[in-house]
């Protein structure tokens, strides 16, 4: 990607209501275009990003067995009827419209009740089960207050899978796996050091009823924690009775900040008993099918990586998730076609800031922007047949040849 070719450009001031560090810096760098209070635009440079955590989160699900979906986000006040979530005074965070022919429909805050129906057509059989299916979605949610940028909002991206399971036993085993992958995935986007697997609302009575908290200082929940960090809980099950099962005291657990970044819940038979979702056992009885549902918010991941690493200066992006690799800044005519050459072969991974500014400008821009790399050509670097390049996390410069240079590339 040519800066010169886009028309994405930096800005000097995020909006005034913007408080999130996060926010500010995403707004400014380019990422993404505020439309109104919870609701934003994904920029080129904020797409590329979104759309890799969105690929890890793919694999690891894929891993699992899980075949891809894609539902609607429009849905039929029926279903939701059965379930007793339609009903404003159950669910206050509905987004509604009427139809021009009369009645109305709903868009879309999660999926357990369509994706319940939808398997009625093709569970018929204990042969039929386990299965699983995940799809990447835009949920929409009439929040009271949207804050703190794309952390919370009331248009966003998650990714919801759902597993259809004969029985307790088999849900939990793909439970624990998808445990496991949850794990992993954090650890690729670069936030496995930060994140914790917690007892959530009513943990400790149902074990398999977790979240996945980030630990930052302006995430919306309070999680307390053992000494070596091995139980977590939300703050909402630091109970007496809990803490008892657990064989922990209050004053032996420390509270922190954080922000929630996924969810796992072993659903039973909450949606699949009220939609009638059946399966004849290899005897020919028929048995209720055993539901469990797992979210991660995809663009709520990135916004919590934004707040957690950036600087006073921007982003500081993780490499698997950084929408460019290398900042490639040339200075001088010469460096500008041997930029060109090296950004023409290796498009995917460099950013090429081709435009006619200032190189203090320039250096601003990839500071602000978090990429991992900023590379330098130019007539004095080239003197020497070298470029500088300098780690963004860790502010070390080095100066490498050209070959050097291209052999990293490749």
């Amino acid at each position: 990607m040519k800066l010169s070719n886009s028309f994405v450009k930096t800005l000097r001031d995020a909006p005034k209501d913007e408080t999130a560090k996060s926010a500010q810096f995403l707004i400014r760098a380019g990422f993404v275009h505020k439309e109104l209070a919870g609701v934003y635009d994904f920029l080129p440079l904020g797409l590329r990003t979104l759309k890799k955590i969105e690929q890890i989160i793919r694999e690891e699900m894929n891993k699992l067995g899980a075949s891809e979906v894609q539902m609607s986000a429009l849905q039929n006040p029926r279903l939701w009827e059965k379930t007793e979530r339609w009903s404003n005074q159950k669910v206050d965070i509905w987004f509604k419209t009427a139809l021009s022919a009369g009645g109305e429909l709903g868009l879309a805050p999660t999926h357990e009740e369509p994706i319940t129906e939808m398997m009625k057509t093709y569970i018929k059989s204990y042969k039929d089960l386990p299965v699983s299916v995940y799809q990447f979605q835009t949920k929409f949610r009439n929040e009271l207050r949207a804050k703190s940028g794309i952390m919370r909002t009331r248009e966003f991206l998650m990714k919801d899978l759902y597993s259809f399971s004969p029985d307790e036993e088999t849900h939990n085993q793909f439970y624990h796996k998808v445990e496991q992958a949850y794990k992993t995935i954090y650890e690729r986007v670069g936030l496995g050091d930060c994140t914790y697997q917690t007892f959530a609302s009513g943990g400790i009575f149902s074990k398999f009823s977790h979240e996945f908290q980030t630990l930052i200082p302006v995430g919306e929940d309070t999680v307390y924690y053992n000494a070596d960090k091995s139980i977590v809980l939300n703050e909402e099950v630091v109970l007496p009775e809990v803490l008892d099962e657990l064989g922990i005291k209050k004053e032996e657990l420390k509270s922190e900040q954080a922000a929630e970044v996924g969810n796992i819940f072993t659903l039973k038979y909450k949606y699949s008993e009220p939609l009638d979702l059946k399966f004849n056992d290899s005897e020919g009885e028929q048995k209720t099918v055993f539901m469990g549902c797992y979210g991660i918010g995809v663009s709520r991941v990135m916004g919590v990586i934004a707040e957690k690493f950036a600087d006073d200066k921007g982003l500081v992006w993780p490499e698997s998730v950084a929408p460019y690799k290398y900042y490639l800044a040339p200075i001088g005519e010469q460096a500008n076609k041997i930029a060109a050459e090296l950004e023409a072969a290796h498009p995917e991974d460099i950013l090429l800031d081709d435009r006619n500014n200032r190189p203090g400008e320039k250096f601003a821009d990839a500071e602000l922007m978090g990429i991992p790399y900023r590379v330098v050509i130019s007539d004095k670097t080239l003197a020497e047949n070298k470029a500088e390049i300098k780690n963004r996390k860790s502010g070390e410069t080095k100066l490498l040849t050209l070959d050097e240079l291209k052999g990293i590339l490749k």
